[in-house]
């Protein structure tokens, strides 16, 4: 953020309070300095120069550090502002400051990093994940403690990795009357651990005859670097993303069907501000990016021949509810479903603790989010759990009890497909 920005960002924050129950953190400690506009006071406090960003001598509670690495970064605070504040944005700024100046133990670099560079590269995931497969996905506990996490962390491993990560073709024809023309972003989590969603949502477009183009030079998006205070690192990733899709020019839209993602591509435009070669061109790009639901409810989908006879809640991803405004599609979408029995969760949009990386770099916090989650959408009686997030549908399964009568959880797209390949 350039100065005027950052100045008028802090300052629109009126201290009303409305946002306090819209955030996680803060309904789960009740402290203030957990809260969006508790949080606020830290970085104009530091902006304004009255208190350190960090400190040698302190970085526990009462610090700025502390209280912004406990926020989720969900922004859920921001649909409830009547000010307008760009919390997201204001958060990113200042964790890339924290980042700069951070003195952490090896062990936390250790994780941070590796957590980066493996989740962002799809080569170095699937080795990962190829090793992670002798342990069942526990991490062993001597590296478990070096890294400061809790003894029995896991990581999800798909049953079969081949299938999770079977890549899809440069093009999927478009069935019937043609309709359009899309690209679908592969990313990097998703094209490793849920290809199975990538084709699905290839499907489904197709069926309702829209191509699709899969550019096959495209990587990471940016998103986790952005989220923890990595701006150099996102807006390199960014430029290198638009290049691979030729600024969407050639496609009606640019389809996610991550929500991390999906809220990253649609800022581009700010991320790359005051870039004369960029800003454009991210602007442009960034109008065309669709989530798969947003844009199938605004192209009209086709009626669907098969049938999904289940009771079936919605989760609200925080990238999607909260970064990108999209609520009603996915409903919608389910809704339409024949078959389909739906019923809404308990706070739906309360996030459940995932936040890209936060389960790992804050795992007390993210397991009370996760079991007030699971806690929720198992008092719908609920078959299947759908939602539209990687990172989502990795905690939730993980945090789920085992067992014949647990539910199924899904992306949204997945159930679609179902219905639409009946006729396949």
């Amino acid at each position: 953020m350039n100065s005027h920005d950052l100045e008028k960002g802090l300052m629109a924050c009126v201290h009303c309070g409305f946002c306090l129950d819209a955030c996680p953190t803060y309904r789960a400690t009740g402290d203030e300095a957990d809260s969006p506009r508790g949080r606020i006071v830290l970085m104009r406090g530091v902006h304004e120069g009255k208190i350190p960003l960090l400190t040698e001598e302190a970085t526990g509670p009462g610090t700025v550090g502390h209280h912004l690495e406990r926020c989720l970064g969900c922004r859920a605070c921001e649909p409830a502002c009547p000010s307008g504040v760009p919390y997201g944005h204001l958060l990113e700024h200042f964790r890339d400051q924290q980042e700069a100046v951070s003195k952490r133990g090896v062990g936390e670099r250790v994780l941070r990093e590796g957590l980066l560079q493996t989740l962002t590269d799809p080569r170095k995931m699937a080795l990962a994940l190829r090793a992670g497969k002798l342990t069942g996905g526990k991490i062993p506990a001597a590296v478990a403690r070096f890294l400061g996490l809790p003894h029995g962390t896991a990581v999800p491993i798909p049953t079969d990795l081949a299938a999770a990560a079977r890549p899809l073709p440069a093009v999927t024809a478009a069935r019937g009357e043609p309709r359009g023309r899309v690209a679908l972003l592969a990313g990097c989590v998703m094209r490793v651990l849920y290809g199975p969603v990538h084709h699905a949502t290839a499907r489904v477009l197709s069926a309702n005859g829209i191509e699709v183009i899969c550019p096959p030079v495209q990587g990471c998006c940016g998103a986790l670097h952005g989220h923890q205070g990595k701006l150099e690192d996102a807006r390199q990733l960014a430029r290198k993303t638009i290049d691979a899709f030729g600024a969407g020019d050639d496609y009606d839209a640019i389809i996610l069907n991550s929500a991390g993602c999906g809220s990253f591509l649609k800022d581009y435009g700010h991320l790359l501000k005051d870039e004369p070669v960029w800003e454009k061109r991210a602007a442009r790009f960034s109008s065309k990016v669709k989530d798969i639901t947003e844009y199938l409810v605004e192209m009209g989908p086709r009626p669907m021949p098969g049938r999904v006879e289940a009771r079936v809640t919605y989760h609200d991803a925080c990238h999607l509810a909260h970064g990108q405004r999209v609520t009603s599609a996915p409903r919608l979408l389910l809704r339409s479903i024949p078959g389909v029995t739906f019923v809404e969760m308990p706070d739906s949009d309360q996030c459940c603790g995932s936040a890209g990386v936060y389960n790992y770099l804050q795992p007390d916090m993210a397991g009370v989010l996760q079991q007030k989650k699971v806690d929720a959408l198992l008092s719908t009686g609920a078959q299947i759990v759908a939602t539209g997030n990687p990172g989502c549908l990795a905690w939730i399964q993980q945090g789920l009890p085992k067992g014949a009568s647990v539910p199924t959880i899904v992306h949204p797209v997945e159930l679609l497909d179902q219905a639409y390949r009946a006729a396949a």
